[in-house]
Parts: C-alpha cells; structure tokens; sequence
C-alpha cells in the first residue's frame, strides 16, 4: 500500500479536522462515517451474495445439460 499513515500522521489529521470542524461537530462526523462505512459494507455484501447466487444457478443449469 503506497500510502501509510503512522500514529503521528494520524494525529496530525485528527488535530486538522478538528480545527477544521471544531469541537462539536466530532460526534456528528464519527457517527457519519460509521453510517457510511456499514453501508459501504452492506452494499458489498449483497453484492456478494447476488453474486454467488447467480453463480450457483448457473452451475445448476449446466449439471441439468
């Protein structure tokens, strides 16, 4: 991975959104990020699901031939 973040590169960040943002706002960021991230998830998920579904039918349609 071409980009890592050490402690101090995390901290330099979090010191920056927060001057950014302010005090307050942190809740409200930190609880759309979480939304975001589990539907990111989500959504990957019943893709794979989708997927691996479809695969299955197709498998059953060639054992059938």
């Amino acid at each position: 991975m071409p980009f890592r973040l050490g402690p101090t590169e995390l901290i330099i960040i979090l010191v920056i959104v927060l001057l950014i943002f302010g005090a307050g706002k942190m809740p409200q960021i930190g609880g759309a990020m979480g939304k975001t991230i589990r539907n990111f998830r989500s959504g990957v998920k019943s893709l794979n699901d989708d997927s691996i579904a479809s695969l299955s039918e197709k498998e059953q349609d060639v054992s059938k031939s």
